[in-house]
This record gives C-alpha cells, sequence and structure tokens, in this order.
C-alpha cells in the first residue's frame, strides 16, 4: 500500500493483514463483515478464540511485538489482538519469509486471511474444497 505525500512523492506504507476465527462455512463477505465491524471499533464481549490465541503466541513467539526489537517486521506494534481476530500491520520492506510464516501458521490455527491491500480473503486450506 503507498500513500501520496502533500507534495505528491509517493511513500510506502504498512502492508495490513488480519487473521480471523470465523464458524466453518463463513463466507469472504462475512469476513470483510467482521473487519468492517472491527474498524468501526466493535468488539463482542466474549471469550478469545483458541485459535487466535495459538497463532497469536505462534507469531509473536518468532517475531516479537512486546517490545518490538530491531529488524521488526511490525509497522505498527503490539499486534492489535481481539477475541477472534489478530491485526498485523507490516514494513513495507517485511521480508517474505514473515509472510509465509504468517500464512501457514492462518492455515495451522484454522483461521482465514485477510489481505487489507485488496480485500482478498484466504480460507484455510482444510476449508478449501477441489
Amino acid at each position: 500500500m503507498t500513500t501520496a505525500a502533500a507534495n505528491g512523492t509517493v511513500s510506502a506504507v504498512s502492508f495490513d493483514l488480519s487473521v480471523w476465527a470465523l464458524p466453518a462455512g463463513a463466507t469472504p463477505d462475512q469476513v470483510r463483515a467482521a473487519v468492517q465491524r472491527c474498524r468501526e471499533g466493535w468488539h463482542g464481549e466474549q471469550q478469545p478464540d483458541p485459535r487466535v490465541v495459538g497463532f497469536y503466541r505462534a507469531i509473536t513467539a518468532s517475531y516479537p511485538d512486546r517490545p518490538a526489537g530491531p529488524g521488526t517486521p511490525w509497522e505498527v506494534a503490539p499486534l492489535h489482538a481481539a477475541c477472534d481476530h489478530v491485526e498485523m500491520n507490516l514494513v513495507p520492506t517485511c521480508e517474505d519469509r514473515v509472510l509465509l510464516d504468517i500464512e501457514r501458521l492462518a492455515a495451522e490455527h484454522d483461521l482465514m486471511l485477510f489481505d487489507a491491500q485488496d480485500g482478498t480473503v484466504y480460507p484455510p486450506p482444510a476449508r478449501v474444497t477441489p
């Protein structure tokens, strides 16, 4: 994602991904609706989904966010973690390895991956039917 400065130059900003713990059968539109509710500041009063907790623990074990040290992939730290999702704002120079780890961990924890740049939703491989 890029943004235009007041003088018209283009600069890089964060690359944003989030993972979502929605019920089996959830559609991409339901993920996008959940993202919109989050952006509006609405977060349900419920216990954290174990899948989200597992993902958060795994990703921050490899890439700490509290505190985020030198070379961190996080543009914003700590990560935004809620009962049903984790939002990750990555630096524009984020290594491909980090993105692959996010994809792998999302799949391992049966989470749907939302790409904020274009609104694409990637279901866990186990939910994809041929």
